[in-house]
């Protein structure tokens, strides 16, 4: 084992070891930028309602139009209470009803099709005039990221009324990578040539091929560009949401890919240092 330490760029380490180093390089390259990600309006937010489900058409006479016809809102399901978690079912209808027509038809996930990419759903903040009323509406906050643009998306859903009553766009702020994106960034580097130390390092550890994320148990973190720290390659981390990985054999060690950042916008893998 100690010889894949000097023969491969994705180094095979112990656990304990990775995670020291990884809290190190953390702290020495990302800059703050995500706490914002939690906020429904945001520095750039455009306050207005989001869902617009009329649809407009040509008669059958004389180009007559039709009245708008409002789409309806989702069935409720299990409902919490209070402050309760958001149920399952609130939070697929809280989804259902953010993502309307325009937004997914303007709109691209990680892996380049249409309709943003879903990052999470929590229990909005409660209203000042809510605070002490066990009755109060129950609203969520939905946050994607769309990938056409590079923009983070919340809306808030009031699920009483099955209403968006706020929709926030911010440039620029890099929220926690989700499942979906860790996996999709995975899948990058496992077919870039940059990967190839990665799966050298797991045939090492296992005997086997690395083809697929889901051999893997993965963490990961956003990337930001600081000027003059990286190749111009990941200049544009940070506009675009980038990504470094810790992988790890599934019950086998942690490999070592600090110095590959993958960009998830751009869809290319570079190299640090």
């Amino acid at each position: 084992m100690r010889k894949i330490v000097h023969r491969h760029l994705g180094k095979v380490v112990a656990g304990a070891a990775i995670a020291v180093a990884g809290t190190a390089v953390m702290i020495g390259v990302t800059l703050p930028g995500s706490a914002g990600a939690e906020e429904s309006g945001g520095t750039s937010g455009s306050g207005g309602s989001a869902q617009q489900a009329a649809q407009d058409g040509q008669g059958g006479q004389s180009g007559a139009v039709r009245p708008g016809v409002v789409e309806r809102a989702p069935a409720e399901g299990q409902k919490g209470k209070g402050r309760d978690p958001l149920t399952d079912d609130e939070m697929r209808r809280a989804e259902r009803i953010a993502v309307n027509r325009q937004l997914f038809n303007s709109s691209e996930n990680v892996e380049g099709d249409r309709g943003p990419q879903r990052l999470g759903v929590d229990l909005a903040e409660p209203e000042t005039a809510d605070l002490d009323n066990p009755d109060a509406p129950r609203r969520a906050d939905i946050r994607f990221y769309d990938y056409k643009d590079d923009t983070l998306v919340t809306k808030t859903v009031d699920l009483d009324t099955g209403k968006v009553e706020q929709t926030g766009v911010q440039h620029g702020v890099q929220p926690p990578i989700s499942r979906d994106e860790m996996t999709e960034a995975a899948k990058l580097l496992i077919a870039d040539p940059l990967g190839a130390g990665l799966k050298a390092d797991f045939k090492d550890a296992t005997g086997k091929e690395l083809t697929s994320p889901d051999q893997l148990v993965l963490n990961s973190m956003v990337y930001r560009a600081t000027s003059g720290a990286q190749p111009a390659a990941l200049g544009a981390c940070g506009e675009h949401r980038c990504v470094r990985l810790f992988p790890k054999v599934k019950n086998g060690p942690w490999i070592d890919s600090r110095d590959l950042v993958i960009d998830l916008s751009a869809r290319k893998v570079g190299k640090l240092g």
